[in-house]
């Protein structure tokens, strides 16, 4: 299933020529069983179709919490902690999960990944 097909959305072909936006056109038609984590990382980075992908990346995250796509080791969860908080407001147990899981890897992220840490903090909802 493709987030086309899963929306209902099928979006006219790009009238910009950017890397970016042929790469987000292209995602959308791609199967989400063949999803990398550099595909996560780019359409969550977009705050493109989150409801259908962020279960998705909380789930890649339970197997690594600093898995990486294209960029840096964590570079998923970060794009996950800066994605629209306006989501996460709207979906509080996923939040939830994420939070768990982040709480449970603290050590972890605060040793290697301080950068992350300071986002997540800003992450949470107050």
């Amino acid at each position: 299933m493709t987030l086309e097909k899963l929306e209902n959305d099928y979006w006219a072909e790009p009238t910009h020529e950017s890397r970016l936006i042929k790469t987000c056109h292209q995602l959308r038609k791609k199967p989400l069983k063949e999803f990398e984590i550099e595909d996560l990382r780019i359409l969550i980075g977009q705050n493109i179709s989150l409801p259908h992908l962020i279960p998705i990346a909380i789930d890649r995250l339970k197997d690594n919490i600093l898995v990486e796509g294209d960029y840096y080791e964590g570079d998923l969860l970060n794009a996950v902690l800066t994605s629209d908080k306006d989501f996460w407001k709207q979906e509080p147990e996923l939040h939830s999960q994420l939070e768990k899981l982040i709480n449970s890897n603290e050590q972890l992220l605060m040793e290697h990944a301080a950068n992350l840490w300071k986002a997540f903090e800003a992450w949470k909802l107050k």
